[in-house]
């Protein structure tokens, strides 16, 4: 991976970013997975996101990624191909957060385990436009990250 997780966290700190949040982008041939949120969640119930979750206290951002992806997905990852993108929000605790988005390798086979007080279903999507809009309940950010990352998702996975 060609990018420094040393800047990308200074970079957020400068920009007053109060809680880092790391998503992965996970491919299976041409489509990427997705996760919906259980109706029960506090924070953006029924929401359709990338596998993604806080960084915790001690560790780096690959660190977390490594450690959320699991607890999301039951998946391992076998490596981190690239740094993509990020995007800003509020957190449900109000603090200024950053999702940095990697593209990911996991080990196969894709036996995706949810833990149904997180998440209740799982989808397997080409990154498109014409497969996100009105399909599923995206944020507005997740949704132009993924369009945004789409060509080179789509490139990686051919």
């Amino acid at each position: 991976m060609s990018v420094d997780i040393d800047v990308l966290t200074k970079q957020a700190e400068a920009d007053g970013i109060q809680k880092y949040v790391v998503g992965a982008y996970i491919m299976q041939d041409d489509t990427l997975l997705l996760l919906k949120r259980a109706p029960g969640e506090d924070f953006l119930p029924d929401l359709v996101e990338l596998p993604s979750g806080g960084v915790d206290p001690g560790e780096n951002l690959l660190q977390g990624l490594e450690r959320e992806i699991i607890e999301e997905t039951g998946l391992t990852i076998t490596s981190v191909d690239r740094y993509i993108n990020f995007f800003d929000y509020t957190s449900g605790s109000g603090k200024k957060a950053r999702q940095f988005n990697f593209a990911v390798t996991v080990a196969t086979p894709f036996e995706i385990k949810l833990n149904p007080a997180e998440h209740v279903a799982y989808y397997w999507v080409v990154p498109t436009a014409d497969n996100l809009d009105g399909h599923f309940n995206l944020s507005d950010k997740t949704r132009k990250t993924i369009i945004q990352a789409s060509d080179v998702l789509l490139d990686q996975a051919a």
